[in-house]
């Protein structure tokens, strides 16, 4: 089950932005965050959070096997959005 979420970003770091770390940083970290927020960490058997930002395009893709009372499918969806919108608000940053 997972979730890739692909977007062209208009703004790209032109030395005054985040550098292409930060960009994947953050959004591996937003997406971590989503899953450990729905899911324990006991009933997460595996986790894989992928991350690619080049050319101001970024890639996501998630992949949960967990038990529990969330949908695995829906949880790396979202966590994939979750990922973009902190992307977004990176370059929104002053």
């Amino acid at each position: 089950m997972g979730a890739s979420d692909g977007a062209d970003d208009e703004s790209t770091p032109d030395g005054d932005g985040p550098s292409d770390d930060e960009v994947v940083q953050t959004a591996a970290e937003a997406a971590e965050r989503v899953v450990f927020s729905r899911f324990d960490r006991s009933e997460v058997s595996d986790v894989d959070i992928s991350v690619n930002f080049e050319d101001g395009v970024l890639e996501v893709d998630v992949y949960i096997e967990a038990d529990g009372d969330a949908d695995p499918e829906q949880v790396a969806d979202d966590a994939a959005l979750a990922a973009q919108g902190a992307v977004d608000d990176l370059f929104d940053e002053p």
